[in-house]
């Protein structure tokens, strides 16, 4: 089973912090679309036949797209791909775009998950990060969602906001659960070279939260969730039970996928490619029938150093049978020596022979992973 990534680029403008590739010339809609298809009819043997089990939508915005247009793609899906085992096609979407009228529409096509991209309920926050929607609207999408049917919502929220506290942060928190929300992904604000936020902490103009406070602000996350039913499944990753993301998980589970459009990533178990990031170029090459693609081989130290690194973000860690088989007895001799330090620490946990973070463990984790990958 294998899963299907489409970016669609397209931004009514960028946010404060954004460094994903993304376009705000909607001039480029229509031959963008065509070229998806023609992308796809070209690239479709890279998965090697496996029945698709995800799609998912990315951006840029997605929801800056039309029914039709989505008609037109997933018509080509169905004709290229086996989507007989498909159980996860997820939108992701700007709460203010989600209008009664737009939401109504999306019924009848296949998306049975929406992953919205929130960031937080207080006014001032959205302002600073450059969001289109307000707060209201933000809740008013998720409520339209549900009366329409779409009950499987994620939302993303962004925390380590200058100046944040534990208290709003918490506030935040608290909305998400009230809204019942079934996942949520939270990430740590941060200041990407290029971005207009890296702009303006270089100017001296904000400064980010310090470490204490971000550590504060993650302790918050991890236990209003928990006590709230959600299942912390990944670094960044919280749900109640039954409703982590299925594409998301094959990312971190080492499962195939294909990544169509500009900067889009595809993985087959053996090589990495990836999409020139420019439009007119992409636009261009798939025109030409050849597609703009940088290709990475895996040797097995790679793989090792990606079992290791995907694995261990995740409450199913990475197995110690799986490394023998997968990579050899010298790769196992060598991810449990260099674990048995944080093992005693208390850092690692080991059950039966399945490795995984501690809560502990979770807050210095780069370094943990860092430390068991072959070099």
């Amino acid at each position: 089973m294998a899963g299907l990534y489409i970016h669609i680029p397209f931004c009514a403008k960028r946010c404060l912090y954004c460094d994903f590739f993304s376009n705000t010339e909607m001039k480029y809609k229509e031959p963008y679309v065509a070229a998806v298809i023609r992308e796809m009819e070209l690239r479709k043997d890279y998965i090697g036949n496996e029945p698709l089990e995800t799609i998912y939508f990315g951006g840029g915005t997605p929801s800056q797209l039309q029914a039709a247009d989505f008609e037109r793609i997933f018509d080509a899906i169905h004709r290229l791909f086996d989507v007989s085992h498909c159980r996860e096609i997820t939108l992701e979407a700007n709460p203010d775009d989600m209008t009664p009228e737009y939401v109504a529409s999306l019924r009848s096509l296949p998306f049975n998950r929406v992953s919205m991209g929130v960031q937080s309920f207080k006014e001032e926050d959205l302002r600073f990060l450059n969001r289109r929607h307000n707060r209201e609207q933000a809740l008013r999408a998720v409520e339209l969602c549900k009366e329409s049917g779409l009950s499987n919502i994620s939302i993303d929220l962004i925390y380590g906001l200058p100046g944040q506290t534990v208290k709003e942060w918490e506030s935040n928190l608290d909305i998400a659960i009230r809204l019942d929300i079934p996942h949520l992904s939270a990430y740590h604000l941060i200041y990407e070279e290029g971005t207009a936020l890296y702009k303006l902490k270089e100017a001296g103009k904000i400064s980010p939260v310090d470490e204490d406070v971000s550590v504060a602000l993650f302790s918050a996350l991890i236990d209003r969730l928990a006590a709230n039913g959600y299942i912390h499944y990944e670094i960044s990753n919280f749900a109640r039970p039954g409703m982590f993301s299925r594409h998301n998980s094959s990312y971190w589970t080492g499962k195939k996928y294909l990544g169509i459009g500009p900067s889009a990533h595809s993985y087959n178990q053996e090589n990495r490619q990836w999409n020139i990031s420019s439009l007119p170029a992409y636009l261009r090459a798939i025109e030409t029938g050849k597609p703009e693609i940088e290709v990475e081989e895996l040797d097995l130290n790679t793989r090792y150093n990606d079992f290791i690194i995907t694995g261990l973000r995740t409450l199913w860690g990475v197995k110690f049978d799986e490394i023998q088989q997968l990579f050899g007895k010298d790769k196992l001799s060598y991810c449990q020596k260099q674990a048995a330090p944080y093992l005693k620490q208390g850092l690692l946990k080991q059950e039966d022979d399945t490795l995984t973070l501690s809560r502990e463990g979770i807050f210095v984790s780069d370094g943990i992973m860092s430390d068991l990958l072959w070099v």
